[in-house]
């Protein structure tokens, strides 16, 4: 069964703003057995509101006679600095004032988080790491990353996410913080501050998430004497209820701007110089219908890493197709490992050969 685990980083931590955190945890969570070359690691990012139990909302993926057996692989994830489960977040206590951060918390990049992630790959002792994979906001951290520490993963795995978020993208996540912001709570320091907000935010979210044919099929009203009470209208309310009761504001609106200050360009001379940087064998990963990250973004990403692979999820869901196509996903990471091991027989045989 997966094990959960605390890192605890004592030291300050300067973030890319200039502030500083005077230390930070970690909440992560491992699966597996890692063997004695330490060969077999897979670390996950997960996206903007999950947790560091990639069994809960990858599950399709992780487990026994699954693409990643724990009995041959050793899984890690952490949920993200930030983040509202177990890691330090603007409801966490400052160690400094003793009261907890709420709006006080300072703003993060995807440099800092993965930085911070950084830090727990040391205290593990992972001078390499087999396979990267993240999605969505993870699949942003996990390419910054992999630009960070171009020596560490072998292999990437780019699902469903950019090199530099889009006008697009930060309309949209601008949109929703508009939402919280007109929530007349958010202005008060408490742990439900932003809450009604929030609900409309998601209600916003899931239209980027989803797609036309996805509510259609699933929110279409049967026969025509309706005026009232939509399916589609009750959904929205339901996603936002929902939110509300796992989540929080502050973290909410803390990782979407973090994903918004998403461009691996910058300081590297522009995304072209960045990308031509990567060392790790890569695979992107799109979904036909994903309105908020669409293929364009993962086919730019494919064109300019030398050597990568792409593979394209058919899907009515829209970018929560990554979410809902294991099947697909599972047979696309598969492919890439194989054409990895045929590359490399074949350059075994030219060797011997000469």
């Amino acid at each position: 069964m997966p094990t959960h685990h605390v890192f605890h980083y004592q030291e300050e931590f300067k973030l890319e703003s200039g502030a500083v955190l005077p230390g930070f945890q970690l909440n992560y969570t491992t699966y597996g057995t890692l063997n004695p070359q330490q060969s077999n690691v897979v670390w996950v990012c997960h996206a903007l509101t999950g947790s560091s139990d990639f069994t809960d909302w990858w599950c399709d993926l992780f487990g026994a006679g699954k693409l990643y057996d724990p009995n041959e692989w050793f899984i890690v994830c952490a949920n993200t600095l930030g983040g509202c489960y177990g890691s330090t977040g603007p409801l966490s206590v400052n160690p400094t004032t003793l009261q907890p951060y709420f709006h006080t918390f300072p703003q993060l990049t995807n440099r800092d988080i993965v930085r911070a992630f950084d830090l727990l790959r040391k205290e593990l002792a992972f001078e390499r790491v087999h396979t990267l994979i993240g999605s969505s906001l993870g699949g942003q951290q996990a390419l910054e990353w992999a630009l960070q520490k171009p020596d560490v993963f072998e292999r990437l795995v780019h699902v469903a996410s950019n090199a530099r978020h889009s006008p697009w993208g930060i309309a949209f996540n601008e949109s929703q913080r508009m939402a919280i912001r007109q929530d007349p709570t958010w202005a008060t320091s408490t742990e439900d501050a932003g809450k009604e907000g929030m609900k409309t935010a998601r209600a916003i979210a899931m239209l980027s998430y989803r797609h036309y044919n996805t509510y259609n099929e699933a929110q279409q009203e049967p026969g025509h004497s309706i005026t009232d009470n939509f399916r589609a209208a009750s959904y929205q309310v339901y996603q936002g209820e929902k939110i509300a009761k796992r989540f929080n504001a502050y973290t909410y609106w803390l990782l979407s701007k973090a994903m918004d200050s998403h461009n691996v360009g910058r300081d590297r001379g522009g995304v072209e110089k960045a990308l031509a940087k990567l060392k790790a064998r890569s695979l992107f990963v799109g979904v036909d219908t994903d309105l908020l990250f669409p293929v364009e973004e993962q086919l730019f990403l494919h064109e300019h890493v030398a050597g990568s692979s792409f593979s394209l999820i058919r899907s009515n869901y829209g970018h929560d197709g990554f979410l809902v196509e294991f099947d697909q996903l599972t047979e696309a990471i598969q492919d890439f490992y194989k054409q990895e091991k045929v590359k490399e027989e074949q350059l075994n045989y030219e060797k011997q050969e000469q």
